[in-house]
């Protein structure tokens, strides 16, 4: 059972609910968001009455949630969750491109790549400092170093950022660069401690599925995030590992309807790393918006054959002006649009 709190809630109404949880046997979970506070009941919760629990002070709703996962179920949220990115909306009508290159390079290559990004209407902008690879020996990314290129790069162009994290020794440093958009690539999504403390701050989180993960374990890394108390939570379908080798990764659009019958939380997806040929991001990212997904992550350089890392995915400026009009199309034909 999970016990809403209203929101305007104080701190000895969500103890005397605390206490109540106890008093039949249980334990309680406290998750603090930005707007209001959700208890998860752990235990036997037959032995609650939702009734009850309803009638003191401050609860707003009691639900009994038969799913591991509670706060992102769509059963206590029945509305989209709209994300707000540094005041770029994420989720409901408007779709959010995120484009820019795999990895931080130079400072001349951030600079056009944020020029590139704006020029082609996309409002967010990617770029990896910290790189995870298969192997030791290839390039592991710029570092603090490069987070500072990417922030003065797309601060340049108003563009809020969005980077992937990948050691929780690296957070505090992605907060005092006031990174908008934490992303937990797929080696970490069943990272829990990592989920956990990203869970105890307020940055919206970017969550990519695992290579073999399945709809429920996605959801319930997800969880993890919510359950600390951080409930700005994007998942980010980026294609998963199969027997086939002619691409990279397969695509799974039909997550995209069932995580939004799923959870009220927004869905965007990276066709960049699910085809691995730049050649297929245009008509996997039209296939994702058409099946409904918030959003798009898109990997684009100034020069591709020049890109220190997955060169061969990566759009150029001009390529990715011509992805932005024929998204704008479909969107419109569906009743969403992308400025």
């Amino acid at each position: 059972m999970i016990i809403v709190m209203s929101n305007t809630a104080d701190e000895a109404q969500i103890e005397a609910v605390i206490k109540q949880i106890k008093k039949q046997g249980l334990d309680a979970n406290i998750s603090r968001g930005t707007e209001r506070t959700v208890i998860g009941a752990i235990g036997d919760e037959r032995k609650l009455d939702g009734e009850l629990l309803e009638a003191l002070p401050g609860v707003e709703q009691a639900l009994h949630i038969v799913k591991p996962y509670k706060i992102v179920a769509r059963e206590w949220h029945k509305e989209d969750t709209v994300i707000n990115i540094s005041g770029v909306p994420l989720g409901g009508k408007e779709i959010q491109i995120i484009a820019g290159p795999c990895s931080v390079e130079t400072p001349e290559q951030m600079a056009l790549s944020a020029q590139a990004v704006k020029d082609a209407g996309c409002r967010l902008m990617r770029g990896g400092a910290f790189k995870p690879r298969s192997s030791p020996y290839t390039f592991q990314g710029t570092g603090y170093e490069g987070l500072a290129m990417l922030r003065e790069a797309a601060d340049k162009q108003g563009l809020p950022i969005v980077t992937e994290l990948l050691d929780i020794r690296h957070l505090d440093k992605f907060m005092e660069y006031g990174v908008d958009v934490i992303q937990i690539g797929t080696r970490s999504m069943q990272n829990f401690e990592l989920l956990k403390e990203v869970g105890k701050t307020n940055v919206p989180i970017i969550l990519k599925r695992g290579m073999s993960a399945t709809i429920s374990e996605w959801l319930m890394a997800a969880e993890y995030i919510a359950a600390s108390g951080n409930h700005n939570i994007i998942f980010c379908e980026r294609g998963i590992r199969s027997f086939e080798t002619y691409y990279r990764n397969v695509m799974d659009v039909t997550a995209i309807p069932v995580l939004k019958k799923a959870t009220h939380l927004p869905v965007i997806v990276d066709p960049s790393h699910a085809g691995g040929k730049a050649w297929m991001v245009p008509a996997l990212s039209r296939a994702a918006i058409a099946a409904g997904a918030d959003g798009l992550l898109v990997e684009a350089h100034p020069v591709p054959c020049e890109a220190w890392c997955d060169a061969d995915q990566a759009l150029n400026p001009t390529e990715l002006v011509d992805l932005m009009g024929q998204l704008r199309g479909i969107a419109k034909v569906i009743g969403r649009e992308i400025q």
